[in-house]
Order: structure tokens, then sequence, then C-alpha cells
């Protein structure tokens, strides 16, 4: 997905400035646990009704993007 910026928006007066689904305040970490803890697509939209197929999409690719872009660190 190369145009998850459609979808993905970061404001100082939502959410702390963290990354949201546009015009929502369902941060993008929100959804990325989500699809750690083994919920499918469609459950996390179940359970967060204003999400769409392509916000969890988006979501995804926001994080593949940051992986490629930021200088990682190893965890300690």
């Amino acid at each position: 997905m190369q145009h998850w910026q459609e979808r993905i928006s970061i404001n100082p007066q939502v959410c702390h400035g963290k990354p949201c689904i546009k015009d929502t305040r369902i941060m993008v970490s929100v959804i990325l646990d989500n699809l750690a803890e083994g919920l499918t697509f469609e459950e996390i939209v179940q359970e967060y009704p204003p999400l769409t197929l392509e916000d969890i999409r988006s979501a995804i690719a926001y994080a593949a993007q940051l992986t490629r872009e930021e200088e990682l660190l190893p965890l300690r």
C-alpha cells in the first residue's frame, strides 16, 4: 500500500501526536497490537466500527515504512 498517507494522520492535538487513523482517535499502535494478539482484520473492524479493512492495511504499511526509514537500535 503506497497511499497510507491518505489514511494516517499525526496531529499534536489528537492522542498526544501519536499516528492515528484519520478522523478517529484510533492509534496505529492499537491496530498493530491487536494484530500481534492474533485478531483478524475482520475482528478488529468489528471491535472498532469506524475502521475499514483499508485502514488496517494502511496501519501495516505505515509501520513497514517506519522500519525502512528509521535507524533501528537493538533491544536491550
